[in-house]
């Protein structure tokens, strides 16, 4: 009973801190950088108009014009500037004085603005969407000042596409719901052992054989069940679709970030063009049809392979306009340049000690050519062994150590440790959720209270840390149906973390006022997501004689079963309307199972919480 009156006396105290005009208006997520809420609110109606200082701010004028038709119906006149004057109404102001990516929203009684430059007008406006409430026939927004800047300049997810290819629709959606949420790259992984996803004109070998895998891993908890399922399975991106991505994605300022995987996870473009591996006769090889690391790499002593991954490299930076090429780098096997005539001159040849220091010339000699172009590498943290490339920017993935080596040798990182930030990992017990990767364990808190910079970084070594990214790898997501889950909701927390200043963060609001806002929304279109349990339990086991539990719901309109028979919970149980009593005397326990149910009918994994007295 203390914990819980503990608990509750919290969540008084960081929720008083809300008990503003307007408060129960506002749930943006993610959380702005400063926001003063008012009293009183603008009334969009017919006679509202949108107005704009040039061309920049246009951009954003149109576009809330078109959302206001497509959402509400209501359409607004445009207005471009007069004599320098803006007429009254909905204003978008280009500022180039701003911080990049910032932007100034107020909106008082006699209307609304909106300063900035182009990224942050869009990023006022993605604000303004969240602001926005239907009420009685009429469009609602609060009053109030938010000024708002990123804490990031790096804000991602990296999708694979190599162990399963999703369509150019899903990736849409991704990119939309990213820029919904402030974030600014889209990684594409886009090569890999199990398939070569992006056509490339010079050699079309690497599509037509390289995209394809004669059968494809069963994965499965238990041994006997697991296996191939000898089906053929694979596909490729056009360059023509390559394209619309990239322009649909600037349109709302996301940059696609390509991926092409080297010198390992190279399997099935040695099935393509298998004299890039090492040897004199190499192959035949096949792209992979289980999932892990394969020996057969790109043969770092020829140079034809070099002249290959040139050529690859100068058709995608044609496709995608990136600044940064990302070149994998990650778990390659150096079994096969051990024993490589040709692997081994090339160490002899440059002075170098061994093979790390080998797949280290590989990186820096690829480094030269992108940068030759104007652009910059990025890649897995593996590049850091045999010394890093002098440009390159390191994915910090294995372990949040490897982050902080790079920050400190003078290398920008973005932060993409597995421990917090891998959404190929459960999220609960794993006999209850999708098949996943089998060790790894990332909850929806977990995200939310992961701090990017490392601590221990000094003020100047703090600056190298420019973001953070998320991985979602597919082997276990052979839908996209999967994928959503697995990011829905753990993107909100990400976008949090990656734009709202670490002392603006309140997991309170944000779990219990602002998700549950969002979540509801969501449920009314065709995304799946992983609903929260209720909020108030967990599976965990309390000591005491007598309880009483105040439980919420994580979604908006939902609602909350429970029952103490053992059995999951389903809608034919209790439903939650008040504070739930349990009375134990000595000796007794008792099991609590609890399950969320949202208005679309989506459920919750169920709640097991045990009562003891012992």
């Amino acid at each position: 009973m203390k914990y819980i009156f503990i608990c509750c006396l919290w969540a008084l105290l960081v929720t008083s801190g809300y008990a503003q005009p307007n408060a129960s208006k506002v749930h943006l997520i993610p959380a702005p950088a400063s926001m003063n809420l008012k009293s009183g609110s603008f009334i969009v109606d017919g006679n509202t108009v949108i107005s704009y200082t040039d061309a920049v701010s246009e951009k954003s004028a149109v576009q809330l014009q078109q959302y206001l038709y497509k959402n509400y119906g209501v359409t607004l006149k445009m207005s471009s500037p007069s004599a320098g004057k803006l007429a009254a109404g909905i204003s978008f102001i280009s500022s180039k004085a701003r911080e990049k990516e910032s932007y100034l929203l107020t909106i008082d009684n006699s209307g609304i603005e909106i300063s900035g430059d182009d990224a942050g007008m869009f990023y006022g406006l993605q604000t303004l969407f969240q602001l926005i409430s239907a009420k009685d026939q009429k469009l609602e927004v609060p009053c109030l000042e938010i000024t708002d800047i990123p804490r990031y300049a790096y804000r991602g997810i990296m999708q694979d596409v190599g162990y399963h290819i999703y369509p150019v629709s899903f990736i849409k959606s991704q990119i939309e719901m990213l820029a919904n949420y402030k974030m600014n790259v889209y990684h594409w992984h886009l090569t890999e052992d199990h398939g070569w996803r992006i056509e490339i004109k010079k050699y079309p070998k690497l599509t037509s054989v390289g995209a394809f895998r004669a059968s494809t891993q069963i994965s499965n908890y238990t041994d006997s069940l697991n296996g191939n399922d000898h089906l053929p399975y694979g596909g490729f991106y056009t360059q023509e679709e390559i394209k619309e991505v990239v322009a649909y994605a600037a349109e709302r300022h996301v940059t696609v970030i390509p991926e092409i995987e080297l010198p390992g996870h190279s399997l099935a473009a040695l099935a393509a063009y298998p004299e890039l591996a090492c040897g004199d006769h190499p192959g035949p090889f096949n792209v992979a049809e289980r999932w892990g690391i394969f020996e057969d790499v790109y043969c770092a002593g020829k140079e034809n392979t070099f002249k290959f991954l040139e050529n690859v490299l100068a058709e995608v930076m044609a496709l995608f306009p990136s600044p940064y090429i990302h070149i994998g780098g990650d778990e390659c096997p150096k079994d096969r340049w051990k024993t490589c005539k040709y692997c081994q001159k090339r160490i002899k040849d440059n002075h170098l000690k061994n093979e790390f220091e080998l797949q280290s010339y590989f990186v820096k000699r690829i480094e030269k050519f992108v940068n030759s172009k104007g652009r910059k590498i990025i890649g897995w943290d593996e590049i850091l062994e045999g010394g890093l490339a002098p440009n390159a920017t390191v994915m910090s993935w294995r372990n949040i150590d490897e982050g902080i080596k790079a920050a400190k040798q003078g290398h920008d990182v973005v932060m993409s440790p597995l421990s917090h930030v891998y959404f190929d990992f459960i999220q609960g017990k794993r006999e209850l959720e999708p098949l996943a990767i089998g060790w790894g364990y990332n909850s929806l808190p977990r995200v939310y209270g992961y701090d990017p910079t490392p601590a221990e970084l000094s003020d100047k070594e703090k600056r190298h840390i420019i973001g953070v990214e998320a991985a979602i790898w597919t082997e276990h997501m052979d839908t996209h149906r999967k994928v959503e889950y697995m990011l829905y909701p753990r993107l909100m927390a990400l976008a949090e973390i990656a734009w709202t200043p670490l002392e603006k963060k309140d997991s309170v609001s944000f779990f219990e006022q602002r998700l549950p806002k969002h979540l509801a929304v969501m449920d009314k279109t065709d995304k799946i997501y992983r609903v929260p349990g209720p909020i108030g339990v967990s599976d965990t086991t309390f000591i005491g004689a007598d309880f009483s539990l105040e439980l919420k719901v994580p979604v908006e309109g939902a609602s909350i079963y429970y029952n103490f028979e053992g059995q999951d919970a389903r809608e034919t149980d209790f439903i939650y309307e008040k504070p739930i009593r349990i009375i134990l005397n000595k000796g007794e326990s008792r099991a609590l199972k609890s399950i969320v149910i949202t208005p679309s009918g989506k459920r919750s994994v169920n709640t097991t919480t045990i009562f003891k007295n012992p």
